[in-house]
């Protein structure tokens, strides 16, 4: 049977959507918000969110219209306790009815938590994903682990015909990031390489020591060194600076997120895991070797390999308990990617790095 095409949904004047989580994932749904931009002009499109979203969407030119902060006390993972609610989040889904939303898209998941939460928006329409211990929403698409992020999006939002008008993720780099970047690391005459050796989930984490292997022979090829990270990845931050050779710049907790976008954009390689600062930088521009578990990858890897080379690692065993993986998650924090060799990750660095030269004479911004 032919899947079923769906035309725009006549007189939309106010679209909401759900995405309350980190910032790989908001990234991934831009492309779904640039379909959506394109098949409804004139709409105004709420994103419903943290409220950092704001921070880093203003001030640029992306599809959305304004940023509304989700209650801190709904988790998307975890939902609400029934006849528990605390007030605030009453209040916010009487002001969210207020708003009078004509369409109101989940993008944040299967739909467990989520699809209730869209039902209490009061939308006339509403969209998105379900798992089969789900809530249905109007209409739905099946949530299906192993489908690349990108296109999972694009599918929920073809439900209202917005049809993809990108496919990858871009986002505008201002003045005011590169000023704010520019404040914590002064732009130099050497090409600049980035490491993130962090991840919100330890097993998507490689070795720091192996990172400074990296940061030490990009170092050795001519490049200035930056390690970032969040305060609560300082131990790895350190790691990598402390195992290394060669000087490396310490930026753990410097970098406000629009000096984060900024030096991602200078950056002439960023190295890291499978995480939110390395989708960024994919995004504004810079060249990337990152680290993935290969379920991850099919899920959240690049879609081009001419300036993004992803390393995979082809582990499916947890280490501590010998569990398949891809049929089971335990809940063990040990690495998947620790095995990937050093040498895969440093040639593809010292691969981009050198044709980052070609293309960016030393001294000139890309």
């Amino acid at each position: 049977m032919e899947p079923r095409q769906f035309a725009v949904e006549p007189n939309v004047q106010k679209i909401a959507v759900l995405r309350a989580n980190r910032l790989g994932d908001l990234i991934f749904i831009l492309p779904a918000l640039d379909a959506l931009r394109a098949a409804y002009p004139a709409a105004e499109i709420v994103l419903l969110g943290h409220a950092w979203y704001h921070d880093l969407l203003s001030g640029r030119p992306t599809p959305v219209d304004r940023v509304i902060a989700v209650p801190p006390c709904w988790n998307p993972l975890e939902g609400f306790v029934a006849g528990e609610e605390p007030a605030e989040l009453l209040a916010f889904f009487a002001e969210m009815q207020r708003e009078r939303f004509d369409l109101a898209i989940q993008l944040l998941g299967g739909g467990r938590h989520s699809n209730p939460f869209v039902r209490r928006l009061g939308a006339r329409l509403s969209v998105g994903l379900k798992t089969p211990d789900a809530v249905a929403l109007d209409r739905w698409v099946p949530y299906m682990l192993y489908q690349p992020e990108i296109f999972r999006y694009l599918e929920v939002v073809a439900l209202v015909g917005a049809l993809p008008a990108t496919v990858e993720p871009r986002l505008a780099v201002t003045p005011r990031d590169l000023a704010e970047a520019a404040a914590v690391v002064p732009e130099g005459e050497a090409p600049l390489v980035v490491i993130h050796p962090g991840a919100s989930d330890s097993r998507r984490r490689w070795p720091p020591e192996k990172f400074a292997a990296v940061g030490d022979a990009v170092a050795a090829a001519g490049a200035q060194v930056a390690v970032i990270g969040m305060a609560e990845e300082r131990d790895l931050v350190q790691g990598v600076v402390g195992a290394m050779q060669a000087n490396a710049l310490d930026l753990c907790g410097r970098l406000s997120l629009r000096a984060l976008t900024g030096l991602l954009h200078r950056g002439s390689v960023v190295v890291g895991n499978d995480s939110g600062p390395v989708h960024l930088a994919e995004v504004v521009g810079a060249a990337t070797v990152a680290v993935y578990w290969c379920g991850n990858l099919i899920t959240a890897g690049p879609l081009t390999r001419a300036r993004h080379r992803p390393v995979i690692s082809w582990q499916l065993i947890c280490p501590a308990c010998g569990v398949d993986c891809t049929v089971y998650r335990c809940d063990h924090p040990d690495s998947f990617v620790t095995a990937v060799p050093v040498d895969e990750v440093r040639d593809a660095a010292l691969d981009l790095l050198a044709a980052s030269r070609v293309r960016a004479p030393a001294g000139s911004r890309r």
